[in-house]
């Protein structure tokens, strides 16, 4: 696997700031009990890792995301190279994470985003590495790569007189047993505008709404099995054998300037006991590849 995307193997914790700071967070200690619980819901503290890509667990029934036309015939590891290097093939498997081919005839997206969709494969299928947020160093939009830390004000609206901003506006509340998100305001005047690793387009209309929850094996099981069948589990199945808790994403995508609908999927969790480690985008911007460096983000006036 090129190295330029390797940044992305290793970005396995989800993490998340909930403010006020009394209110349950998403933090890195992988020793806290997943068992208890707050007055105000479930203990979602710890690290958390979900080692797929790309990432999204496909649902049961139903309107699902962007997937890849390219496959790998079986599931497999990192290779020495930091890929299996199987080749290609269009008839079964998993994700082919070396040549990203999103499906542009998904019936979620419309013509004009279709288009874009189908441009960006064609580039990944003749072996051009096009350019995005991550191996351009720049923010990741929501939900590019699920995700970045996030701060969520809870038990709040949405400004009326909203400024867009790299990773929108997020406002969260309880329900039951379920922590529910609610981001909309993402940016979309910058480069590199794309909501995920297949380039597919988004608007100031895109709305996501999160519901994380902790589950126990038999709930996520078919979540599992799903992702199994879908995405490359590049550490191998840490999944599978785990029987304390899991934590679990149901994610719902809306944007009336791309999609025709919205879609839903998951994306399952289990504890990690590593840190979440500080990453620096930007220490050797040189794409081998290309001979050139990324378009690492600059200043060209100071912010304040």
């Amino acid at each position: 696997m090129p190295a330029h995307r390797m940044i992305l193997l290793y970005l396995t914790a989800a993490a998340m700031c909930a403010m006020p700071a009394s209110s349950p967070t998403l933090a890195d200690d992988a020793k806290s009990s997943r068992k208890s619980e707050t007055a105000s819901g479930p203990d979602f503290s710890g690290t958390w890792q979900h080692p797929s890509f790309p990432w999204f667990e496909p649902p049961a029934t139903g309107q699902g995301p962007i997937t890849n036309l390219s496959r790998w015939a079986i599931q497999t590891t990192d290779g020495a190279g930091g890929s299996p290097g199987l080749p290609p093939t269009t008839s079964g498997g998993i994700s082919d994470y070396d040549q990203l081919v999103g499906d542009y005839k998904n019936p979620i997206l419309q013509p004009w985003a279709a288009e874009i969709v189908k441009k960006f494969g064609e580039l990944s299928r003749a072996g051009i590495t096009y350019p995005n947020p991550s191996n351009q160093c720049w923010p990741y939009p929501m939900p590019f790569t699920y995700k970045w830390t996030t701060v969520v004000r809870m038990n709040a609206d949405h400004p009326s007189r909203l400024t867009p901003s790299w990773f929108g506006d997020s406002v969260g509340h309880y329900e039951g047993d379920a922590l529910v998100i609610d981001t909309v305001g993402v940016k979309t005047d910058r480069p590199y505008a794309m909501q995920d690793l297949f380039g597919t387009p988004y608007t100031d209309k895109l709305h996501i709404v999160e519901r994380y929850s902790l589950r126990d094996y038999d709930e996520v099981k078919d979540a599992l099995e799903r992702n199994a069948k879908e995405n490359w589990l590049f550490q191998g199945d840490v999944f599978s054998k785990h029987r304390g808790k899991f934590m679990q994403v149901h994610v719902t995508v809306e944007d009336e300037g791309v999609f025709t609908s919205p879609f839903t999927a998951t994306i399952t969790y289990v504890p990690s006991a590593n840190p979440l480690n500080e990453v620096v985008c930007a220490e050797n911007p040189h794409e081998y590849y290309n001979s050139k460096d990324s378009d690492v983000p600059t200043a060209k006036k100071p912010d304040f």
